[in-house]
């Protein structure tokens, strides 16, 4: 084949070398811009995984590779005048200058051709090649060409950086934050070379202006750098390479790269051409080189192009995915700095190591034990007021609202079981919820429970609005309480425009052929049935049942409420614009899409004791334009809490039936996050929660308080007990008639964790 690459970045080289590698026949020439020694950027940082598949591709590339690397183990976090280390990261860098050497004479060696100083804006010159590699990076000349067919979407974030070079040579992978009169500054720094390390400085965008930088050119900005981290640098200035750039070049905003094709006709698309990945995770070159092992495998089995293309696309895309959604959540950690300065020195450190959701609590125990286990002790001692006589997994550590204390931070979430009789509960429900209680969860939350029979979603819903339904929640209550150390909460709401439907495996939102009239603030229909716009006498009379219902819950015993007011039901209905279209003061601006839901909210919350707290469950994110966001939910979230709120139940989604949410392991914490460390409101999270692993890392992170499991609590009743063997917390309470299993437990568990076979 006659192959061009455009752009003679790593990723170009490295594809052109595995080209050859596989048919030394091809005739691959090399398309760069710059001059050989031109670059930018500094050092460029690796891991062991990467070596490995670059070793497997190309050995003798590998290893002149593998020679050149700096290795450190450590990350030091220098904030508020402290200075926290972290070992067992296990980093190697290069110099990106280096790398592009070793590359270029390598391509050298195996015959491929490589122009420098050719700068290319169009493929049309490379008709008569029959592959056309685009390889030109964040800026790609070809992709804009050509971007009706690769349809990419381009995000600039909001940060500004500037990517400078010292021969300051620090031993650890460190971050620096400073607290300015204007805002934080901080720096991502690390040694590359023998006599080289990489500083990236950050800030964000209002800091950046406040403090100058958009009216200082290039030789100023960096003097003025210099000056503001001169402890830090030993007296070695700041450094630019970048010197074929302007001044106002200096200073960028990451660029994140998408495309929803990667290919046309004979053209395909390879590293930050089609994809970047956020500096602070350090993949992006990872990407490139394992993009071009991967298409020049696909294009060496399968002779058709475009099925080479298709497969090199299936096969990248996953992982692609899975590092920019890595990427998106550091990004957006270091956008919203902020959030997280008020913690300790400790959780703050934590909060920044496992940011990107890569790095969990158990995997940070693997890498350094001994600072984890200060974290443990750390957090444990602020949870209890008494000090730590040893490391506790923050899963385990408890938590009180109002006068509620809770013995851990699990919670089981609620979930329609879809069994009541006229909203009567069963021996069903009582040996679900009381199993769950047994099972050690801190926390149990009932099903939403209505407060009429025109309230349910379906004819199997719970209900909280006639005296049978009074006593046979007591009956549970009654049983959670003398069996476990549970707390139990009942969640009350109205399934407003999402009532009258089917049973979960009868047909999900399906409409009932002989239903009940359904009610909503406009009309506006979920599904299939357009809702009834409430008026305000019939809003007062609901308003009147949920307060009749959480009089009834009173006299059960429940020690908690949880109002929802998410996934579409009526309250959540009043509060997206999706479905509010109304034009009195209930409907248009938040204040008044809030009006209704804060009036039931306040009357509930006047008729509930003092000393019991309420939760309330939001959908912090309709996951459709127009609707409820992130931003909104803070202020929702304040609203709630400012009127009497304890705790944020954070949800999302639901609440219209175009959605299209952004599914993901722990996807829906960082509405969470945002809320809690934004709002200063105590949250719940929930979403696709189920190992361990992730609620020490949320709970410990501070990104939420308490954290609901749904599923994990479905097929395992007993996942909290299960969890306390694995984490070693012997200190677990089992009820008495289960003793004679816990120690047998405990062991095997034990056993087999050390044997690496427990899954």
């Amino acid at each position: 084949m006659k192959i061009v690459c455009i752009g003679g970045g790593p990723g170009g080289l490295y594809f052109a070398i595995s080209m050859k590698l596989r048919n030394p026949q091809h005739e691959v020439t090399v398309v760069e811009q710059n001059k050989p020694n031109d670059t930018f950027g500094w050092g460029i940082v690796f891991s062991d995984q990467t070596l490995e598949n670059l070793q497997l591709n190309d050995p003798e590339s590998a290893e002149t590779i593998r020679k050149s690397f700096a290795y450190w183990d450590d990350i030091d976090v220098h904030i508020h005048g402290k200075v926290i280390s972290s070992g067992g990261h296990g980093f190697i860098g290069i110099g990106r200058l280096r790398l592009l050497t070793i590359l270029q004479e390598r391509a050298k060696e195996l015959g491929i051709k490589v122009v420098f100083k050719t700068q290319v804006v169009n493929s049309d010159n490379y008709e008569k090649y029959d592959l056309i590699v685009a390889s030109d990076g964040i800026n790609s000349k070809i992709r804009t060409q050509h971007k009706v067919h690769f349809q990419p979407d381009i995000d600039k974030r909001r940060n500004k950086f500037i990517w400078l070079g010292t021969h300051k040579l620090f031993d650890a992978f460190t971050f620096i934050f400073i607290k300015t009169e204007h805002g934080w500054i901080w720096a991502h720094a690390y040694r590359f070379a023998k006599d080289l390390s990489t500083f990236i400085v950050e800030c964000e965008p209002k800091t950046w202006i406040d403090l100058g930088f958009e009216q200082m050119n290039k030789k100023e900005a960096i003097g003025y750098l210099q000056s503001l981290f001169v402890d830090y640098l030993n007296d070695n200035p700041l450094m630019e390479n970048a010197k074929h750039l302007r001044d106002s070049s200096v200073w960028m905003n990451f660029p994140r790269v998408t495309c929803k094709k990667w290919f046309h006709k004979n053209i395909v698309l390879l590293g930050d051409a089609v994809h970047t990945a956020h500096f602070s995770i350090g993949s992006g070159t990872k990407l490139a080189f394992e993009d071009g092992i991967s298409l020049a495998d696909n294009i060496h089995k399968n002779s058709n192009l475009e099925k080479a293309f298709k497969s090199y696309q299936d096969e990248r895309e996953i992982e692609v995915l899975r590092l920019q959604n890595a990427a998106r959540n550091s990004t957006a950690w270091f956008e919203n700095l902020p959030r997280y300065t008020n913690f300790s020195t400790n959780q703050f450190t934590y909060s920044l190591l496992t940011r990107s959701q890569r790095v969990s609590h158990e995997n940070l125990r693997l890498r350094d034990k001994e600072w984890l286990e200060s974290i443990e002790c750390e957090f444990a001692e602020n949870a209890s007021g008494t000090a730590a006589q040893k490391p506790i997994s923050p899963m385990f550590t408890p938590f009180s609202l109002r006068k509620m204390k809770l013995v851990n931070r699990v919670a089981v979430s609620p979930m329609a079981m879809y069994s009541a009789e006229n909203g009567k509960v069963s021996d069903f429900h009582l040996v679900h919820y009381g199993s769950r209680a047994l099972g050690g969860a801190g926390l149990i939350f009932t099903e939403m429970t209505h407060v009429s029979k025109d309230a349910r979603i379906t004819p199997g819903c719970t209900g909280m609005y006639n005296d049978e339904h009074q006593q046979g929640w007591t009956k549970i209550v009654n049983f959670v309480h003398q069996q476990s150390q549970a707390k139990i909460a009942l969640q009350l709401g109205h399934a407003g425009p999402k009532g009258s439907t089917k049973v979960l495996w009868e047909g999900q939102d399906m409409a009932l052929e002989k239903g009940w009239p359904i009610v909503g603030p406009s009309e506006v229909a979920y599904k299939d049935q357009i809702p009834h716009e409430l008026t305000k006498l019939e809003m007062m009379k609901i308003q009147s049942q949920f307060v009749k219902a959480v009089q009834m819950a009173e006299n059960c015993n429940f020690d908690m409420l949880e109002f929802h007011c998410g996934h579409g039901y009526l309250f959540s209905s009043f509060i997206t614009p999706l479905s509010n279209k109304r034009t009195d003061e209930y409907g248009g601006s938040l204040n008044n899409r809030m009006r209704y839901p804060l009036e039931v909210f306040q009357a509930i919350r006047s008729v509930w004791p003092e000393q019991k707290p309420i939760s309330v469950r939001i959908s912090a994110h309709d996951w459709m334009e127009g609707g409820v966001d992130d931003e909104e939910a803070v202020l929702i979230a304040k609203m709630f809490y400012e009127s009497g709120a304890d705790i944020i139940n954070v949800s999302s989604g639901q609440t219209n039936i175009n959605e299209k949410p952004v599914f993901g392991r722990m996807f829906q914490t960082p509405f969470s996050d945002r809320i809690r460390n934004e709002g200063n409101v105590p949250t719940i999270a929930v979403g696709a929660i189920y190992e361990t692993d992730h609620v020490n890392s949320i709970i410990a992170a501070g990104r939420a308080d308490l954290c609901c499991l749904a599923r994990p609590h479905l097929s395992n009743p007993y996942w909290t007990l299960h969890a306390a063997a694995r984490e070693n917390h012997l200190a677990q309470y089992w009820p008495v008639q289960y003793l004679a299993g816990k120690k047998q437990l405990e062991v095997n568990t034990q056993r087999a964790l050390q044997m690496g076979t427990l899954i």
